[in-house]
């Protein structure tokens, strides 16, 4: 908040508030919204500044249009843990750009050129090391470690497996928070460094996937480098390419799984350019699994309540139908409806009409808290809606081989496991389950 204070915002009140913004959103820069997308692109809640739109509004301002992540000047992705800390800040002064609040010797501001303001300020605090400085002095107040990591590790190394370590962050921020999260939970003296056949730091993600960079061999525990053209086993390095790691290992393609928590930076870029297998770490899938688990009954309710409508809706549509047929003199689609007498069939479709509208009361709310025990403004990190997916889950399966909450879940498995992909199901599928003879009775025709 500093950087934006000194630019000159009116940062006095802001804070970060947790609930307001999770992964998979995306900023839409031309309205000042925040948007969460179903894996299609369709817009299913939004929000300007901190305050959300309603079903109307959102209707009106997207029921056109498609998040396309291609437009990159207008869809901001939020895909990692700090992009949300940025759109927790954007989102709070958008309220204040619509006030008035903000300073006009700050130059003509829209919703774009704020976003690029505070996109500014948070990036020149990461760079500059205002952030890996304060880290560094006290990681006991911001690392969590978890004691299974390294055992999981170790696992794979004893397996015979290579590890390596690529990093973006420098040598000794990296140094510092292996320590403090993996030495005291190694066996016999192990260090962090036992474990990885190769470390790599400053990486520079995602070019280090696309293109070649000079390597450094850091060769003093001070960071002292010298130039080299190959990485081997048990050094430390600075730089280079994913195309010098798979020269040096002497494997490529898929005989490498690159474990990463970034979307893009990790995932996708190592799939695109270089068909490495990939596995993806989302920290939130923890906590939404036992959302969802609790939420349970609220979904059985809510679907039962959907089903019930679908009956009766089906029922009413049969009714209307009939109506339509007997003014052109044309039987009913079923025997009941084509009994029915005008006036029966009308005070029936009035009474459900009634009941359908008495359902909607019901489904629309529980519609409307579907997630809450997650996040009550957004629902759950991957789904949109009670069906369908979020935009951030299309991403995941996407470029993802597999996905997990940590990398410790590999402990429940040996390290000669294959992982396999579950069967994909087809909107036809049911029909062949609930039919298994259907390909005799088409036989004996």
């Amino acid at each position: 908040m500093d950087n934006l204070k000194n630019m000159g915002f009116p940062v006095d009140g802001l804070s970060f508030d947790p609930e307001l913004v999770i992964r998979g959103l995306v900023i839409d820069k031309e309205k000042g919204n925040l948007v969460k997308a179903d894996r299609f692109g369709y817009v299913k809640r939004a929000m300007h500044g901190t305050t959300m739109l309603s079903t109307q509004t959102l209707s009106e301002m997207y029921g056109r249009e498609l998040v396309d992540l291609r437009k990159e000047s207008r869809w901001e992705f939020l895909n990692t843990l700090f992009s949300v800390s940025e759109a927790v800040a954007y989102m709070q002064l958008v309220d204040r750009l619509d006030e008035g609040a903000i300073a006009t010797d700050l130059g003509p501001l829209d919703y774009k050129g704020l976003y690029k303001a505070v996109g500014k300020a948070l990036f020149r605090a990461h760079v500059e090391g205002q952030l890996k400085s304060e880290i560094m002095s006290k990681p006991e107040l911001f690392v969590e470690p978890d004691p299974e990591l390294p055992l999981a590790l170790l696992d794979q190394k004893e397996a015979g497996k290579k590890l390596l370590l690529i990093t973006n962050s420098d040598y000794h921020y990296t140094e510092k928070m292996m320590q403090h999260s993996f030495n005291r939970f190694l066996p016999n003296d192990m260090t962090w460094r036992d474990l990885f056949d190769i470390v790599i730091v400053s990486a520079r993600k995602p070019e280090f996937f696309q293109m070649a960079h000079p390597m450094y061999e850091v060769v003093t525990g001070e960071g002292l480098m010298r130039p080299c053209f190959k990485a081997n086993s048990g050094g430390v390095y600075s730089g280079g390419s994913a195309q010098m790691v798979e020269k040096s290992l002497g494997i490529q393609g898929d005989e490498i799984l690159y474990v990463g928590d970034h979307i893009y930076t990790d995932v996708s870029q190592s799939k695109v350019h270089l068909r490495w297998r990939t596995a993806l770490i989302c920290r939130e899938l923890e906590e939404e699994y036992s959302a969802l688990v609790h939420s349970r009954g609220h979904r059985t309710t809510l679907i039962e309540l959907i089903n019930q409508k679908e009956l009766v809706g089906d029922l009413f549509n049969q009714l209307r139908l009939a109506l339509q047929r007997r003014s052109k003199g044309r039987p009913a689609q079923t025997l009941a409806a084509t009994h029915m007498d005008d006036k029966e069939l009308n005070e029936s479709i009035q009474k459900l009409l009634i009941v359908m509208q008495r359902l909607d009361n019901k489904i629309g709310p529980m519609m409307e808290s579907d997630g809450e025990l997650f996040n009550k403004r957004w629902g759950f990190l991957s789904r949109a809606g009670l069906w369908d997916k979020s935009h951030l889950m299309r991403q995941i399966e996407k470029y993802a081989d597999i996905y997990t909450s940590r990398v410790s879940n590999f402990l429940h498995y040996t390290p000669f496991m294959y992982f396999r992909a579950q069967e994909q199901t087809l909107a036809h599928d049911s029909y062949s389950f609930h039919h298994p003879n259907h390909q005799d009775a088409d036989e004996e025709q």
